[in-house]
This record gives C-alpha cells, sequence and structure tokens, in this order.
C-alpha cells in the first residue's frame, strides 16, 4: 500500500496505526539518502571466532513494514524492495531468504515537495497494490485528532485487533471468493483499455490485472459476500490501476491526471451482466 498526500494530513500516523492493529512483527524504515539497500535486506558478515558468515537480516524481515517518505531514499535503496514486495524474499550473496508471512508493506511519500527526493521507479510503483489518499478531514474528525493529541493519546496506545493465524485465515479466505469468467474479462478489459488510451505511454500491466481481481475479492469479503460483482472492480479500479500508468508527455502538461484516465476507461467499457451469486 502506498500513501500518498501533503504533508501534515497523517500518512505516518495512519501507516503505524495499521501496522499496530495487526499482532506480528513490524518494523519502520526511514528512509534518507544516506540509507542503504543492505539496512533493508540485510548482510552477510564473516566472524572471525566461529570462522564463517552468518546472515543478519534486515528491516524487511517483518509482517508489516513502514517504509517512511521512500521517495527520500536513493534509487538504489528502493531497488531494494524490488524482490521482497513481489516474491516475498530477499536474496542475499546469493542465498535466498524467505520474509515473515503474512507480509506487507505500508509506505508513505509526499508527491509536491521534490527537493531531496527521488522519483519511484514504474516498476515499483507496479508492485504497491493500491496507492491511496488520505485527504483533508471534516471539521469534527480534525478537533477530535486535536483532542486526542491533548490527551495523550498515539498510534502506541492502539491494540492490535487481528493476530497472524486469523489474518493468515482470512487471506485464504478471500482467495477462495468466487470471480465469474464475465467479470474477469471485465478486469483485464480495463486495464487492456488503459494501454490504448491516447494519453498513455505504458498502461497497466498483467500484474495490474490480477491486483485489480484480487482487491475486488478483499472488497466482496468486507461486504460479507464470497463472490465478486462487476461494481466491486468499478470501486477499487482508480485506487488499483491510477498509480500503474505512465502518461505521454504532452497529457502530463495538459491532463489532470491518472485518476481522471482511469474514471474515463470506466466509463468508456462496457459493465458485463455477471451470473455470479444468483
Amino acid at each position: 500500500m502506498l500513501i500518498e498526500d501533503v504533508p501534515g494530513l497523517g500518512k505516518t500516523t495512519l501507516a503505524r496505526c495499521l501496522a499496530r492493529s495487526i499482532g506480528g512483527a513490524c518494523n519502520r524504515i526511514q528512509f534518507t539518502p544516506d540509507l542503504l539497500p543492505g539496512d533493508i535486506t540485510g548482510v552477510t558478515v564473516y566472524h572471525q571466532k566461529d570462522e564463517r558468515f552468518t546472515f543478519h537480516p534486515g528491516a524487511v524481515f517483518a509482517n508489516v513494514v513502514v517504509a517512511d517518505e521512500i521517495n527520500r531514499g536513493t534509487p538504489k535503496t528502493q531497488s531494494a524492495l524490488l524482490e521482497v514486495m513481489s516474491e516475498r524474499r530477499v536474496t542475499v550473496d546469493a542465498q535466498a531468504h524467505e520474509v515473515p508471512r503474512p507480509f506487507l508493506v505500508i509506505a508513505t511519500q509526499n508527491p509536491i515537495e521534490l527537493e531531496g527526493t527521488y522519483r519511484l521507479p514504474e516498476a515499483q510503483l507496479d508492485r504497491f497494490l493500491v496507492r491511496l489518499s488520505v485527504g483533508y478531514p471534516d471539521v469534527d474528525a480534525e478537533v477530535s485528532v486535536i483532542m486526542d493529541g491533548q490527551a495523550g493519546r498515539t498510534a502506541d496506545d492502539l491494540p492490535a485487533v487481528v493476530d497472524m493465524a486469523a489474518l493468515r485465515e482470512a487471506i485464504a479466505q478471500v482467495r477462495t471468493s468466487h470471480v465469474d469468467r464475465a467479470v474477469c474479462e471485465y478486469a483485464v478489459r480495463l486495464a487492456a483499455a488503459t494501454r490504448e488510451h491516447a494519453a498513455v505511454r505504458f498502461g497497466a500491466s498483467v500484474r495490474g490485472s490480477i491486483a485489480l481481481v484480487r482487491t475486488a475479492q478483499a472488497l466482496a469479503a468486507i461486504d460479507r459476500r464470497d463472490f465478486v460483482t462487476p461494481d466491486d472492480i468499478k470501486d477499487v479500479a482508480i485506487p488499483v490501476l491510477a498509480h500503474r500508468l505512465v502518461l505521454t508527455p504532452e497529457a502530463e502538461l495538459s491532463r489532470d491526471g491518472t485518476a481522471e484516465i482511469v474514471a474515463e476507461v470506466l466509463t468508456a467499457t462496457a459493465t458485463p451482466v455477471s451470473s455470479a451469486g444468483r
């Protein structure tokens, strides 16, 4: 999950709260220009006393990894997350090491302050299941935030609401949600339509199509259904697909953004009538 918004809206607090709600191991990485890939993946160290090399795990060896201000790390350091976000393992000195499961990366970044930052490469953006924005709170919510701060309540006070066994069971259950072929084809046609859009240089990948269906399965489960509908696909299309699109130079200058293009694709693509749930 990539949380992207302007400063001061609680991106890091939200990431920490999500991490605290899961009763597993959690590590936070504060991305800075001097952070090294080995700090993330781990390093192999030779111990002279034992006369052998020993692997020392890095910060990604946790159930939840909070990558704070990820775009402040150098491209070399950012790339240290590519393998683990895709394959749930890291390779150090030709040795593969599995990370704990379930595994979740929650990253934050500021999209407007560009000094001292490095744009995330498209290959890494494609590995994020969704990109979300916090947005400005309404008056009541903002007052509650201030009052909670005055009372000394922080993210560290939150109890875990799910343990690892229950979470693994929930993940397995979500994967069994029925996806009608017509719904699957709808997801694929949406992704394909982004590739053909005149304003898009590179559209959603196959990974994007897979993410669209899997996120819709999760949404259906939240709604207490064991089947996915076309509306589920529509509801998750923008957070799942928008960050995967690379616009043409002309479109970057003249258009509002990738979210608007996904909205156009949703409007232009015919919605199927699924037999799921009938």
